[in-house]
């Protein structure tokens, strides 16, 4: 039976593996269709897998959807800057950003569950920081290009 304490960290969980890998995905692509860069790519997709493996070592005993209430999430609605993007570069920081916070959220909530996965996490998050470094260089090259 689950402690009523455990469901919102399993909710935070989830929708945080779900931002993560969705944010990973969208700076992914950027790296191989629009910067056409193999290394970076391979790099976001790298992190993205990782993230998947720590959440599958976090939830091996339990289903994460199970806890999903999407439909009733009072933040879905909530649009902010979403709506606002000028361009590629743009659309890179978003979701570089949302990956870096949901990682962040990731290695704090994991502690409560298993704090190796926790420190995975932290060492996905750093590793995300030297990738970001390298793909805003390319980002800003291909800009001052044209």
């Amino acid at each position: 039976m689950l402690k009523l304490s455990e469901k919102p960290v399993y909710r935070i969980i989830d929708a945080n593996i779900n931002r993560a890998k969705e944010g990973l995905r969208v700076c992914e692509e950027i790296a191989r269709f629009t910067l056409e860069n193999r290394t970076l790519s391979s790099n976001f997709k790298a992190v993205r897998h990782a993230v998947s493996a720590a959440s599958a070592k976090l939830a091996e005993k339990i289903d994460l959807a199970e806890y999903r209430e999407s439909r009733e999430d009072i933040g879905k609605n909530i649009l902010g800057r979403e709506l606002r993007r000028r361009n590629i570069k743009d659309i890179f920081l978003a979701n570089i950003q949302r990956a870096k916070e949901s990682l962040r959220v990731l290695e704090e909530f994991s502690k409560l569950k298993d704090p190796r996965v926790a420190l995975t996490f932290k060492n996905l998050r750093y590793a995300l920081y030297d990738i970001e470094k390298k793909s805003l260089k390319k980002i800003s090259d291909l800009s001052a290009l044209g």
